[in-house]
């Protein structure tokens, strides 16, 4: 029989992660992000940016989602990361750069809370951010493009990130 979430016996369980987004916009995006932040047990989930909209066409992707995820929209990411950096968290961008590791590769050497930061749908992580952060991981990439759906990379991402928070 298949399980669904009034029969699965996963134990619930919030992980000192917050998502950081920087103007990430799409709806549906923004949809699955609450979807995919629940389905972790992240803290929060932050969208930065002026033209940030949780309506109708995100709340068909995130299936009621935003209900139970701390969430917030604030206009200024950069007042974002001083407060995280002031509040002691340990800050990874998600972004393919000069700088960044392999996210298969990288280990969690630190006990402090995580701040994992999403970059612009179209531009990604802002170099003026990258030059803020702990530390930068990107997912390899085998095929032609040289970037995926913020949403994906971010599944992605958690996963990875709770896996070595778990054990």
């Amino acid at each position: 029989m298949q399980l669904n979430h009034y029969n699965t016996n996963f134990k619930k369980h919030k992980h000192p992660i917050k998502v950081i987004c920087d103007n990430v916009s799409n709806a549906p995006n923004i949809g699955s992000l609450f979807r995919i932040s629940d389905a972790f047990g992240i803290e929060e989930l932050i969208f930065c940016g002026e033209d940030i909209q949780l309506g109708k066409r995100m709340n068909k992707t995130s299936r009621s989602t935003e209900k139970y995820v701390t969430h917030s929209i604030k206009e200024n990411i950069e007042n974002i990361i001083e407060d995280l950096k002031n509040n002691n968290y340990y800050l990874i961008a998600l972004e393919i750069s000069e700088n960044s590791q392999a996210l298969n590769e990288f280990k969690l050497t630190t006990n402090q809370p995580i701040a994992l930061i999403l970059g612009d749908e179209n531009f990604g992580v802002s170099e003026t951010i990258l030059k803020q952060v702990n530390a930068t991981v990107h997912i390899n990439m085998f095929g032609n493009n040289s970037s995926m759906n913020v949403v994906q990379a971010t599944s992605i991402a958690l996963y990875e990130l709770t896996k070595q928070l778990n054990f």
